[in-house]
C-alpha cells in the first residue's frame, strides 16, 4: 500500500481518500489514553474548559493556514496577538475607550502588520521567514512600549469583552440549532456539487456515501452539543471560532479568491500565468493572519481579564504553527483547509490538558506534541514524494 495526499490536503491510502480521518483516529486515540490515566479527562466539564482554552489559539491557527496554503509562513503571530492584547487593554483600563473601540483599533494594528508583511514580502522580495522574524522582535518591543513600566494590566472585569470571554454560553436551544443548520447545510452544499458535475457530465459520488457522511456529521455535532450542555454548554467564543472557521472554509471552497490562494500555493508560477492576481493574493492572505492573530490575543486577553509582557510568548507561535500542520496543512503550500485549525488545536490542545491532569510538567507536552508534529510532516513530505506518480 501506498499513502498519498489529495490537492485538498487530505491523505490517500491505497489510492482511497481518506479526508481527515487520521487526525480524528489519532486525537480518538490520545482522549482514550488520558481517559484511561484519569477519569476526569473526559468529563463535560474538562471538555468545556479544553474548549476555551482552545478558542483564541484556534484563532491564530486559522490564520497560519491561510499563510501555509499560499506556501509561506508568518514567525510573528503570537506577538501580534501579544500587541493586540496590550492594546485592548491599555484601550479599556487607561484610555477608558468602549470596548467595541479598543477591539477594532487592536485588530487593525494587526491587519496594520500584515500589510507591512506583504507589501515587504511582493515588493522588496524579503523572504517571510526573514521578514516576520524581524517583525517578531519588533512587534514585541512595540508591545513592551504599549504596557508601559508596569508591563502588566488587568481589563475591567465588568467589561463585556471578559464577560463575553469568560461567563458567555450558547442558549441551549441555540446550541441544537446551529448544530442542526451544520448538519444540513453540508448535504445541501454537496447536493448542488452534484447536480453541476452532472450538468457537466463529471463522475459522481455515490449517493450512500454522501449519506453515510452526513450521518457521521449529524453525530459528530449533536452529540458533543447535548453533552458539553450537561455542564455550562458551548462558550460564545467556542462558537466565534468555529464560525470563522466556517467562513473561511466557505471562502477558500466558494470564492474565485479561494481557488487563488490554492493555486498560488501549489505553483505560483502557473498561478500568475493563468491570470491570478499573485500580488494581491499573497498580501491578503499576510493581512488575514495577522488580523487573526490580532483576534484571538483580544480573546485570550479577555478570558485571562489580563495582558502582560508573557501575552503572545514565544511558544505561541510553534503551537499554532504546528497545530495547523498537524490539523492536515502542508508546510510546502497549496494543500490544507480551514479545518486543519480546530482539529490540530484539538491534538494540541489535548496533550496539554491530559498531561495537566496528570500532574506533569511542560517538558512531556513538548516532547508529545514534537513528535505528532514530525509525524505528521513525514506524512505530508512522502505525500508530495508520490504526487508525480498520480499524474498530477
Amino acid at each position: 500500500m501506498s499513502v498519498l495526499r489529495t490537492p485538498a490536503g487530505t491523505v490517500r491510502w491505497a489510492g482511497r481518500d481518506l479526508g481527515s480521518w487520521p487526525v480524528l483516529v489519532a486525537l480518538a486515540m490520545l482522549w482514550l489514553v488520558f481517559q484511561a490515566a484519569n477519569p476526569n479527562f473526559l468529563s463535560a466539564d474538562n471538555l468545556v474548559n479544553l474548549a476555551l482554552q482552545v478558542a483564541p489559539l484556534g484563532v491564530l491557527t486559522l490564520g497560519v493556514v491561510l499563510v501555509l496554503l499560499v506556501g509561506q509562513i508568518d514567525l510573528s503571530t503570537g506577538a501580534v496577538s501579544g500587541l493586540a492584547a496590550a492594546v485592548v487593554a491599555v484601550g479599556l483600563s487607561q484610555q477608558r475607550w468602549p470596548g467595541w473601540l479598543a477591539v477594532l483599533v487592536a485588530i487593525a494594528v494587526g491587519a496594520v502588520v500584515g500589510a507591512v508583511y506583504g507589501w515587504a514580502f511582493t515588493r522588496l522580495g524579503l523572504p517571510s521567514f526573514v521578514l516576520t522574524l524581524a517583525g517578531l522582535l519588533v512587534t514585541l518591543g512595540v508591545q513592551m512600549r504599549v504596557l508601559g513600566t508596569t508591563g502588566s494590566l488587568n481589563l475591567p472585569f465588568e467589561s463585556w469583552l471578559v464577560r463575553f470571554s469568560q461567563q458567555a454560553f450558547l442558549p441551549d436551544w441555540l446550541g441544537y440549532l446551529l448544530a442542526a443548520a451544520l448538519t444540513l447545510t453540508y448535504p445541501a452544499i454537496r447536493l448542488v456539487e452534484r447536480r453541476r458535475r452532472a450538468a457537466a457530465e463529471l463522475p459522481l459520488e455515490p449517493g450512500r456515501d454522501l449519506a453515510v457522511r452526513t450521518a457521521l456529521l449529524a453525530v459528530a455535532t449533536l452529540l458533543p452539543t447535548w453533552y458539553l450542555q450537561t455542564n455550562r454548554g458551548i462558550g460564545a467564543s467556542v462558537a466565534l471560532f468555529l464560525l470563522l472557521v466556517l467562513v473561511v472554509d466557505l471562502l477558500l471552497r466558494r470564492t474565485r479568491w479561494g481557488r487563488s490562494v490554492r493555486a498560488v500555493g501549489s505553483n505560483v508560477g502557473s498561478a500568475h500565468r493563468a491570470g491570478f492576481a499573485v500580488r494581491h493574493v499573497y498580501v491578503s492572505a499576510f493581512v488575514a493572519c495577522s488580523s487573526l492573530a490580532a483576534l484571538g490575543g483580544v480573546m485570550q486577553a479577555g478570558r485571562l481579564a489580563a495582558a502582560n509582557q508573557g501575552s503572545g510568548g514565544s511558544d505561541t507561535n510553534l503551537t499554532v504553527i504546528a497545530a495547523a500542520v498537524i490539523g492536515g496543512t502542508s508546510l510546502f503550500g497549496g494543500r490544507g483547509s480551514a479545518w486543519s485549525a480546530p482539529l490540530g488545536m484539538l491534538v494540541v490542545g489535548t496533550i496539554s490538558s491530559g498531561l495537566t491532569l496528570l500532574n506533569l510538567d511542560s517538558a512531556p507536552r513538548y516532547i508529545v506534541t514534537g513528535l505528532v508534529l514530525a509525524l505528521a510532516v513525514t506524512l505530508d513530505a512522502l505525500g508530495r514524494r508520490r504526487a508525480p506518480a498520480t499524474g498530477r
